[in-house]
């Protein structure tokens, strides 16, 4: 796993935006005390549900690389010349 430029950045804008998709998909809502590993998992796991992204394999379904792969998800969907992107 290669770390990305910006990965954190990039992963609290994929909550922010993940959170978005998942309470208009009418998959739930987040309350502000959920951890942000549950909120990792239920945007992941909605992604790949929906074909948005494609999913891990079984045995890297961890917390960690869900976190990374939801940091790509973003990274690429991020305009160009956004400033996490530089």
């Amino acid at each position: 796993m290669k770390k990305i430029k910006n990965e954190s950045e990039l992963l609290k804008e994929a909550i922010r935006v993940g959170t978005r998709y998942f309470e208009a998909r009418g998959a739930g809502k987040f309350e502000t005390t959920d951890h942000v590993d549950i909120k990792v998992r239920a945007i992941y796991l909605l992604l790949v549900k929906d074909a948005v992204i494609q999913p891990l394999a079984t045995p890297n379904e961890t917390i960690l690389n869900m976190r990374h792969k939801l940091a790509i998800w973003i990274s690429k969907n991020l305009p160009a010349d956004h400033h996490l992107l530089q």
